[in-house]
């Protein structure tokens, strides 16, 4: 295989950000993306947060970036955000997730905020500040389902109220300016009657009930925290989670996630083709013996590639139009967080690709790593190479339980059987 052959075998995240239509965004990213490299491997084997690298993103603005203008931000396209999280993905993983899980807090903003001063004036403050959002969405004895809670927001009659969580993994929670938090809408609403509030950093007290000592992604500090918050009414967004969740939250969180995982794949891709071509050229040129299994990976790689390419410009099987959408806005991006509503038809079918594609993106990132792997052979699998893939494998086992793989693949089922067009 020539190394033409190879270079157009794949996109790059190179490739994706120069669709982008600002330059400075795509030079940004990889400013803060080689600081991400320069840290990756300390932040892993110290588990600490990327401190460095999120000074970059700051330093570069990308943590505002799809902030509209008016408020300070870049105007970023979910495009552009989507092309970052890969680039940085095939830097630093916990970086990445990071920086995806922010914007998916973000954009839930960005949609579903209303527009009135304190939220502009949040908006304003989280471009000026470059401030981290985060999310408390998961919650003890409720077993993983982020559609019901336990606990409720409390009004104090006056304008203002408060909210007491445990929530036993808060990404980055200690380090965020911001936490959007989901909870009943009041002490007496059923559990799935939900609303998702702003809070911030000043106005919430956090309190570690657990530590975060795991196999991958160390960087992101996931910790679990007992919040206790306090606000005004006004912070507290009027679209029902539910509808948050269905239409924002889950489609871009999993399209930027599978973006990451693509990233990190990527990297795991670039460390294979390396150790190739010096195998090669010990080989006086020869074909190297583990070519066909690089050739496997980038057919994945591509293959993954392909899938969130389609759902960037908004074509999902089976809907009503496959002209791309406007690029503007993620629930245009992703086909109106899928072209319907919850309960159309149009709807379980985007429902369908959104999940097919986290679910996919999971394994296939992981296969991808594994080809790479067994055609570097003990160059990979020890630490100590340029052609290690250990902390790739290792972050990537997080993929399919970030939403447990069977969680979402029994949702699928129910959802095909009363979808009639499958």
């Amino acid at each position: 295989m020539t190394n033409a052959s190879l270079a157009d075998s794949f996109a790059t995240a190179e490739a994706m950000l120069a669709h982008a239509a600002d330059t400075d965004i795509r030079t940004a990213a990889r400013r803060a993306a080689a600081v991400a490299a320069e840290y990756a491997d300390i932040v892993d084997a110290e588990g600490r947060f990327p401190t460095e690298a999120v000074a970059a993103l700051r330093e570069q603005r990308l943590l505002g970036a799809a902030i509209p203008p008016k408020h300070g931000g870049m105007g970023a396209t979910l495009a552009d955000i989507t092309a970052t999280c890969r680039l940085l993905g095939e830097a630093c993983a916990s970086t990445a997730m990071i920086y995806a899980m922010h914007q998916s807090q973000l954009w839930c903003l960005l949609e579903h905020a209303p527009h009135d001063l304190w939220h502009a004036a949040l908006l304003q403050r989280l471009a000026t500040a470059q401030g981290l959002v985060a999310s408390a969405t998961s919650e003890e004895t409720i077993g993983g389902n982020l559609r019901h809670s336990k606990c409720a927001i409390v009004s104090d009659g006056q304008g203002g109220f408060t909210l007491t969580k445990r929530v036993p993994t808060l990404s980055y929670g200690a380090h965020a300016d911001a936490i959007l938090i989901s909870g009943r809408r009041a002490p007496d609403a059923l559990p799935g009657d939900q609303v998702l509030v702003t809070v911030l950093r000043e106005d919430c007290r956090l309190e570690a009930i657990g530590s975060w000592n795991t196999l991958g992604m160390r960087g992101t500090c996931s910790s679990g925290f007992a919040v206790q918050a306090s606000g005004g009414i006004v912070q507290i967004l009027p679209t029902e989670f539910a509808d948050i969740a269905h239409e924002t939250m889950l489609p871009v969180s999993h399209l930027l996630w599978s973006a990451v995982w693509l990233g990190i794949a990527t990297d795991a891709v670039h460390r294979g083709q390396r150790y190739l071509r010096a195998d090669a050229r010990q080989r006086n040129g020869a074909t190297p013996f583990g070519a066909a299994r690089l050739a496997d990976a980038i057919g994945l790689l591509r293959m993954l590639d392909s899938r969130i390419e389609t759902l960037l410009d908004g074509r999902t099987h089976g809907t009503s139009t496959d002209t791309p959408t406007d690029t503007s806005s993620s629930a245009s991006v992703i086909g109106r967080a899928a072209r319907g509503r919850r309960g159309s038809a149009s709807g379980y079918e985007g429902t369908l690709a959104m999940n097919d594609l986290k679910v996919r993106a999971s394994l296939m990132a992981l296969d991808v790593v594994g080809h790479v792997l067994r055609l570097c052979g003990m160059a990979a699998y020890r630490n100590d190479t340029p052609y290690s893939v250990g902390r790739h494998l290792r972050d990537l086992h997080a993929a399919p339980l970030m939403i447990n793989n069977d969680r979402i693949s029994a949702s699928m089922a129910t959802l095909a059987l009363a979808h009639r067009a499958v």
